[in-house]
């Protein structure tokens, strides 16, 4: 097994900031980048391949007019030396995707292997949960809702992460009084009962 390298050509912290929009323009183009997919093929029902020749041919047109552009009021032709992908960048990319399939082997092997009873349950409770989920919505439509509540749900609860500890300890308070209140007055009172009916049953 790998270990992990110090430099990923996507970071946990760019992908962080995209979720948490601290990055507001990425984040706002990974949502419309996002919806304007999810319209395009689940709405009007567009191919994959349509939709990517579409794109593709936008930025063709859209670099060809820029240099004709550029080269007709004799500016300096646009450095497209950025658009490169280094071998560097290649090598990383791929050990990055190589660490992420042996952790997640790792996390099978140790849900499957390890004697924990409760884990097991509960994977196999989330997979069950999953599959019935995904037999309402397509694939696609099920990666978009996933993408919004990634965007929406984290960046809420890190604004309001007091407010939400204060109502998580009011639902705390609450339910233990409630249990209490069950508890002296159900089961308290069938233990009497029962008390009574032993003593009853032994007279």
């Amino acid at each position: 097994m790998s270990t992990p390298s110090k430099s990923s050509p996507v970071s946990y912290d760019t992908v962080r900031d995209v979720f948490l929009w601290r990055r507001k323009k990425l984040s706002l183009l990974v949502l419309l980048v996002s919806t304007a997919t999810w319209v395009l093929l689940d709405v009007y029902q567009f191919n994959l391949i349509t939709v990517a020749s579409w794109a593709a041919m936008f930025a063709v047109t859209s670099l060809f007019l820029y240099g004709n552009i550029a080269r007709f009021l004799r500016k300096e032709e646009p450095d497209l030396s950025g658009l490169e992908i280094s071998e560097q960048t290649a090598i990383e990319a791929a050990r990055s995707v190589r660490q992420s399939i042996e952790e997640g082997v790792r996390w099978m092997c140790h849900v499957s292997a390890e004697r924990e009873l409760f884990l097991f349950a509960r994977v196999v409770a989330a997979l069950w949960l999953l599959s019935y989920v995904g037999s309402f919505w397509d694939s696609l439509s099920l990666l978009y809702i996933d993408i919004v509540v990634g965007m929406t749900v984290p960046v809420i609860y890190v604004k309001n992460e007091d407010k939400i500890k204060r109502y998580e300890e009011w639902m705390r308070m609450q339910a233990r009084r409630l249990c209490d209140m069950v508890d002296e007055k159900v089961v308290k009172r069938m233990k009497n009962r029962v008390l009574k009916v032993k003593e009853k049953r032994v007279d």
